[in-house]
């Protein structure tokens, strides 16, 4: 039954990962100067999803150790 848990706990977290809207453009990852559109308040949506990634990622990591120790 774990594995299937990991599964769809893993594909929810992708999908909350790939949904959230990143600050930085290209030239910030290439080194260059991008500090003011890396830091802003998180909203509404944007902030239910960032707390949701975060869930989902301490349940994926939950799952894994707990699946480790009964196995």
């Amino acid at each position: 039954m774990f594995p299937y848990i990991q599964i769809v706990l893993s594909v929810l977290l992708i999908v909350c990962v790939l949904l959230q809207q990143t600050g930085a453009s290209m030239g910030g990852a290439f080194g260059g100067d991008n500090f003011s559109a890396g830091y802003h308040t998180r909203r509404g949506a944007e902030k239910t999803l960032f707390y949701a990634t975060i869930v989902l990622g301490v349940l994926l990591a939950l799952s894994a150790l707990l699946a480790l120790v009964l196995h």
